[in-house]
């Protein structure tokens, strides 16, 4: 695969091509560097809010009816998300209509209203989404293990913030976030699929006219640094449900880190597919339960790895008893040749079959360029993937997996907290 070429806008904002040979679609993706690590106990959850309202009309579609009708009319595939780090928006649409994903996109970040009574409205549904995460222990049991993984850290805050800042959080304190963060210098701007010859010229005469302030006010996050030790490892919460949720969690490496891959790789040996040593343990073998996993993220400066589980709650200490020991096998005799080759040629189809989608070319390499000002092909990432070793597997396993460090956290009834601390033990 051909690697893609950036251009600038001429206010600076970079732009990321990757055509594809034979696609009849585009995908356009505009990522702006803020999240909720960025943001103030005062005002925890605006970056999320912000993505929200961009969707509620600006001046020339005043609505979000006019605005979704653009798009719909003609099947196109368009959304919107915020994480820790970045927020992102794209439009994947038919690539004769690349004008109109452009245009859109343009008009929605800078020529939002910001309507008072559409803000209002978007309070209840804010809060709405919240309760659906908070009564929903599959999603909620990530956030118990985020808030214990990243103690005094914007890390560990929700995305989607308190209800009590949603509620209150004013008009202006969301429009001069968007100000201080919806600039030139955050922006990067990634196409992939059909792309259109005048795609720069679109580009230029849209967000390549939005100004860099002369003095920027954004201000960055203060950067992570993992303790030795946490003094609270275990975060409970008491639920009448019929399974237990319990998430296990470590810090991890950030994106740059050379130990990366390696990380990647092990979670896709521990947990990270059908045939994993979690999935065949835990539920093929004992039948404790029916959703297991674990996986790798990487962010700027830090990283994490989990393990999530729903647990037959009358066999639990039976279910981490088991996890906690496929851990510590890892840690002790590492892995077999055949589960690593397995796990690079796992990662290797997976990307293939994921790459043929161009929107998720334009997320590959935007967040890659927007993080480290670069970016590698599949076929990069699969040759630093190919050089992680047995060595390398153990060696960062017996780094990553340490009790001093490991958080759990648990959903469900009659939880007896004393008890469960002897349940996760590494040693």
């Amino acid at each position: 695969m051909s690697k893609p070429t950036v251009k600038k806008l001429k206010n600076g904002i970079p732009v990321i091509l990757s055509p594809q040979k034979g696609a009849k679609s585009m995908t356009v993706f505009v990522f702006c560097r803020v999240g909720s690590r960025y943001e103030t106990r005062e005002i925890n959850g605006i970056s999320h809010f912000i993505e929200h309202l961009m969707f509620k009309g600006t001046q020339r579609r005043p609505n979000t009816q006019v605005l979704s009708r653009e798009l719909d009319k003609f099947g196109a595939n368009f959304n919107a998300m915020t994480g820790k780090d970045y927020t992102g928006y794209y439009v994947k649409i038919d690539a004769s209509h690349s004008d109109l994903a452009v245009d859109l996109l343009h008009d929605m970040l800078f020529h939002s209203k910001y309507d008072p009574k559409e803000i209002n409205r978007e309070r209840g549904v804010i809060i709405e989404e919240i309760n659906m995460y908070e009564d929903n222990p599959q999603m909620h049991i990530e956030d118990l293990v985020e808030e214990t993984l990243f103690p005094n850290s914007t890390l560990g805050w929700n995305i989607a913030g308190p209800k009590k800042v949603i509620q209150n959080v004013t008009r202006k304190q969301l429009i001069d976030y968007r100000d201080r963060y919806y600039i030139p210098s955050r922006l990067t701007v990634a196409l992939a699929g059909k792309i259109p010859n005048n795609v720069m010229s679109l580009l230029d005469s849209t967000f390549g006219r939005v100004k860099q302030p002369r003095r920027s006010k954004d201000s960055d996050y203060k950067p992570f640094v993992a303790p030795k030790k946490l003094k609270k490892a275990m975060n409970i919460q008491e639920k009448a449900t019929e399974q237990t949720q319990v998430g296990i969690a470590f810090h991890g490496f950030s994106v740059s880190h050379n130990d990366e891959p390696a990380a990647k790789l092990l979670s896709v040996i521990l947990g990270g597919s059908m045939s994993s040593r979690l999935f065949i343990q835990v539920r093929e073998r004992r039948g404790l339960c029916y959703s297991i996993s674990s996986y790798h993220q990487s962010l700027e400066d830090t990283g994490m790895f989990g393990i999530y589980a729903g647990l037959d709650r009358k066999r639990l200490k039976e279910a981490v008893d088991t996890i906690m020991g496929e851990v510590r096998k890892i840690k002790k005799s590492g892995v077999t040749m055949e589960e690593l080759k397995r796990a690079k040629d796992h990662l290797s189809g997976k990307t293939t079959l994921a790459f043929e989608d161009s929107s998720f070319q334009t997320a590959w390499y935007g967040k890659q360029w927007m993080f480290t000002g670069t970016f590698e092909t599949p076929e990069a990432r699969m040759r630093k993937l190919n050089r992680v070793t047995l060595k390398d597997i153990k060696r960062v396993a017996n780094e990553i997996f340490r009790q001093e460090t490991m958080v759990n956290a648990v959903i469900g009834p009659r939880i007896n907290k004393g008890g469960l601390e002897k349940f996760f033990n590494l040693e």
